[in-house]
């Protein structure tokens, strides 16, 4: 199996989950976790372009194969879903320019892919990341713990050749 390193993303509107999870002849292995924090700068595109800022640095030092985006779920406020569709805009954007592959995947494939439970809670989802990766460091923030997820997913259910 080839090597493949993937970049998961889990879009937010003032957090942005980031993870780089690489498949390798000995499983998945995390090479970095982390939550993006997009400050409350003027107006909404000058945290759009913090955003690309900020993704665009990380995904040139890190140079993944492929990126995964977990797709938008429906929202009950209109407000916030539409905040969060432009963060994805963002970020499919970016990801297009620098990276060869983008993979989107809805919330509950995620968690069925990383727990079998198409309808796991948080913590479901964070104790089979602990699982499928073990011994590595995970961070204490959602964001980035459901960046993995979506990585793992991506890495899981891809079977290219990098």
């Amino acid at each position: 199996m080839a090597p493949l390193t993937v970049a998961g993303i889990d879009p937010g509107t003032t957090r942005i989950g980031y993870a780089l999870v690489r498949r390798d002849a000995n499983g998945a292995s995390l090479l970095c976790a982390e939550t993006i924090a997009v400050p409350g700068l003027g107006g909404a595109g000058e945290r759009l372009a913090y955003l690309s800022r900020s993704l665009g640095k990380r995904l040139r030092r890190d140079r993944p194969n492929a990126v995964a985006v977990e797709k938008l779920y429906f929202s009950r406020n209109a407000k916030t879903a539409l905040a969060v569709a432009e963060a994805r805009g963002i970020i499919l954007l970016t990801a297009h320019k620098l990276v060869p592959s983008i993979w989107e995947y809805a919330p509950l494939t995620v968690k069925l892919a990383v727990t079998g439970y198409g309808r796991a809670d948080k913590a479901h989802v964070h104790r089979a990341v602990r699982l499928a990766l073990p011994g590595a460091r995970l961070p204490n923030g959602d964001d980035a713990i459901d960046a993995i997820a979506i990585a793992l997913t991506a890495i899981h259910t891809r079977r290219i050749t990098a």
